[in-house]
């Protein structure tokens, strides 16, 4: 047992955790500039947030020590069991919080401050790697992928409960996991259509031209074009497709000449021109019982469904500032002074450093406090104004590599629990990067989620401490076994 204590310090990846503590260091001197005031030159003080960041970050130390000296079994075993507690902690959590800047997501006590959602995340992975490396497990089959979707959205539903939707929405990043392990990649491109149709639909939603609604045309048309193509990929059926190309500039052409004399609403000939898709799928199913037929006319039919009801989810299930959010990152309404001061003042900051930067301490916007949440959701603004494109790019390539040593030992895991477990570490990393970072440059819209090791707070380093090193602590354990 000694032999193997000490030889863990040997098998751990320093690579990774040389990685982690550049970022963690990085993120440290980042809070330092972000809560800079002029009359304060105390990182060290508990009472201010560098100073409480320190204690966070020896607090985490603590937390990996004891996880790489626990036994490797012990995450495996225990799944279940940490994936209960934690789901009834975000239960508890959802009727016993404060009501903290709309949020019921963080149990208060004392002057201390915990989010159990940051908890769920590492919670959740050990849930899903234990059920997918049970014996025999595949995910092709209905009533696995139906068990593994349910481990990963019952934490999520309670988080949306709590009125957190940014932390919510982080568990889709599973998906990239999902798709590692063999789940079709058109559950993927229904996800990535999804947006484009709610985002096309939203955009163009009041433009027209003459008689037709623009977004509801191109929608069509998009739905159309992607059934032509699932045709052509899944059945190579040239006859079929020629068919379907003949019909659409049959039905367009004719709706050209008419238009000529008369208005003519094209987005209702696209519409029935995908309709007429359906039908004709729906045909070739039955005449040659080749199901791909009826998929591929199922996505069209709930494409059209979900084209419809884009605007009942955007008024009547969005909150009201998650539509202004949206809508200022569509470029739909113009409110510099309100939803879209944060990103307004933080493209100021990232664009004011220029190259190389104004130099720490040295940034005016975050020193003026332009930036609402520069230290926390916002950081990112911090390193550009400060350190300038070169730093921001530095931190993105120190995120880059991060992210592909961890699908590297992902790769290498000897057995399905460890490697599920890696590649859903390695999704949560990428997506609170791409959504962080979109987010504070207006790629995204603002959803509230950390930059992992940067922004500040102990729940967030607490939550990604142990999502990491219990996968160093499982990728470790190859050389024991």
């Amino acid at each position: 047992m000694r032999y193997r204590k000490t030889e863990i310090w040997k098998s751990v990846d320093w690579f990774t955790i040389l990685l982690y503590t550049l970022m963690v260091i990085a993120g440290w001197f980042s809070i330092c500039g972000a809560s800079y005031a002029f009359d304060d030159v105390s990182f060290f003080d508990p009472s201010g947030r560098p100073g409480m960041q320190l204690i966070w970050i020896a607090t985490s130390v603590a937390i990996i020590f004891v996880i790489l000296m626990l036994e490797s079994d012990f995450f495996e075993i225990f799944a279940y069991l940490i994936y209960a507690a934690v789901l009834a902690l975000l239960i508890v959590t959802i009727f016993v919080a404060p009501n903290i800047k709309g949020s019921h997501s963080w149990l208060v006590i004392g002057s201390l401050r915990f989010q159990p959602a940051e908890l769920a995340k590492f919670a959740t992975a050990l849930a899903v790697a234990k059920f997918m490396g049970g014996y025999g497990f595949q995910l092709t089959t209905l009533k696995n992928f139906s068990w593994v979707l349910l481990l990963i959205f019952l934490p999520m539903i309670c988080i949306l409960l709590q009125r957190e939707t940014g932390s919510a929405l982080v568990y889709f990043a599973f998906f990239l996991m999902l798709y590692r392990e063999g789940m079709s990649g058109y559950i993927l491109l229904i996800g990535v259509c999804a947006v484009l149709f709610f985002v096309t639909g939203m955009k163009y939603a009041d433009v027209f031209v003459g008689e037709t609604a623009l977004g509801q045309f191109i929608v069509a048309c998009l739905i159309g074009l992607i059934t032509m193509a699932l045709v052509w990929i899944e059945r190579k059926d040239r006859f079929a497709l020629k068919l379907m190309a003949g019909a659409t500039v049959t039905v367009f052409g004719i709706g050209y000449v008419v238009s000529l004399f008369q208005p003519v609403n094209f987005a209702w000939l696209s519409i029935g021109l995908v309709l007429l898709f359906v039908g004709y799928l729906l045909y070739l199913s039955f005449h040659h019982w080749v199901w791909h037929y009826v998929l591929i006319a199922l996505f069209a039919i709930g494409s059209l469904g979900f084209l419809f009801s884009v605007d009942y989810v955007f008024n009547d299930i969005l909150e009201p500032h998650q539509q202004v959010r949206i809508k200022v990152s569509l470029g739909l309404e113009d409110d510099p002074s309100g939803a879209g001061y944060n990103v307004n003042q933080s493209k100021i900051a990232i664009g004011s450093g220029g190259l190389t930067g104004k130099g720490f301490l040295n940034g005016t916007q975050t020193k003026l406090k332009y930036v609402p949440e520069q230290d926390t959701d916002f950081i990112f603004c911090t390193v550009g104004e400060e350190q300038g494109f070169v730093g921001a790019a530095g931190v993105l390539l120190l995120f880059g590599l991060f992210i592909l040593r961890l699908i590297t030992l992902a790769e290498r895991q000897d057995n399905v629990f460890g490697r599920v477990y890696g590649y859903s570490v390695a999704s949560i990393f990428f997506f609170h990067l791409a959504i962080n970072v979109g987010m504070v440059t207006g790629l995204t819209p603002v959803i509230g989620i950390p930059l992992p090791f940067f922004s500040y707070g102990g729940s967030s380093l607490w939550g990604f401490t142990t999502l990491l090193f219990i996968f160093l602590r499982l990728d470790a354990s190859r050389k024991e076994r």
